[in-house]
């Protein structure tokens, strides 16, 4: 049995919703996830309940600007720059680290939007200390380092964009994904278009955010900082992905996660953007997530280690 909780974060006076998905047992593990551009924690199907299954605990937020965390129209895209974005991440994650050795391991993932999220925060130097080095692991689901080929926007796009987002920040955009780019399986793409939830709405500031994050990261720029405060990486993403660039993950996971003593890249051949809904084989995405999580909670055993 699963035990699903609802509840509001509140981050500097800002109330966001929060959704968990806990073991009826013993907690092996504690998850953190952070969802991608448009998306909600009430998108994510048979993935979380799998976990919460396993004895691992998922808690989530719709970040600012997202899903039931949007009260006003004019909340929607209302992200804030990347300093803010990054900030609400710690600020969420950091009441959940481990106070004892005793108490379950934490580990942070992000799909999409939220993957180059979490990747920033990981590599940031603000935070290794404070929080990278307490985080067991972390996990990318499709994460954003670089755009597909079918949604790269035009170089004259992005520059009038980042011009008119100083002078305009809080001016709110339309960017609509395409729903049959994200999954294969057509009840999937029929309810995203139906989800009023996922509003397809940016400001001019949070995605001028987007993009200088993903661009410092398809460069390079961003990356696993020196002395080991990231232990563990995992990442995992669709070669037919027409979102975000499957090459760019690949190509940042051999060029930039060196300084990483135990990583692991997994390409799903033939997947879409979303390999939490891609149809029945989802099931195989929510087995290895849920093995490499519970692997390093046996290696870190004491009689393991004998």
């Amino acid at each position: 049995m699963v035990i699903e909780k609802e509840g509001t974060f509140d981050i500097g006076g800002h109330s966001v919703y929060t959704k968990s998905w806990l073991p009826d047992g013993p907690i092996k593990a504690k998850l953190i996830f952070i969802h991608g551009f448009s998306d909600h924690m009430g998108r994510y199907y048979g993935f979380f309940p799998s976990l919460a299954a396993r004895g691992i605990a998922v808690h989530g937020l719709d970040q600012r600007g997202w899903g039931r965390s949007v009260r006003k129209p004019s909340d929607r895209g209302l992200t804030g720059p990347t300093s803010q974005v990054l900030a609400d991440m710690a600020a969420f994650i950091t009441p959940h680290l481990p106070k004892a050795p005793t108490d379950p391991p934490v580990f942070v993932m992000g799909h999409s939007m939220g993957g180059g999220q979490v990747l920033t925060l990981a590599c940031s130097p603000a935070y290794q200390d404070s929080l990278v080095r307490h985080v067991r692991g972390w996990l990318l689901e499709s994460p954003f380092i670089g755009f597909s080929p079918e949604e790269q926007p035009s170089a004259i796009k992005v520059m009038v964009g980042r011009l008119a987002g100083k002078l305009l920040p809080q001016f709110q955009l339309k960017h609509v994904v395409l729903p049959e780019h994200l999954s294969r399986d057509p009840e999937v793409v029929k309810s995203i278009a139906e989800d009023e939830l996922m509003h397809n709405t940016g400001t001019l500031e949070g995605l001028a955010g987007l993009l200088d994050r993903t661009a410092a990261l398809a460069k390079g720029e961003v990356r696993p900082q020196p002395g080991g405060a990231l232990r563990a990486l995992w990442v995992g993403h669709g070669t037919h992905d027409k979102t975000t660039w499957f090459d760019a993950s690949k190509k940042y996971f051999d060029e930039c996660t060196g300084e990483v003593p135990d990583r692991q890249f997994r390409a799903y051949e033939g997947w879409y953007h979303q390999l939490h809904a891609d149809g029945p084989q989802s099931e195989e995405f929510y087995r290895d997530v849920g093995d490499w999580i519970l692997a390093r909670c046996e290696a870190d055993k004491p009689e393991a280690k004998l």
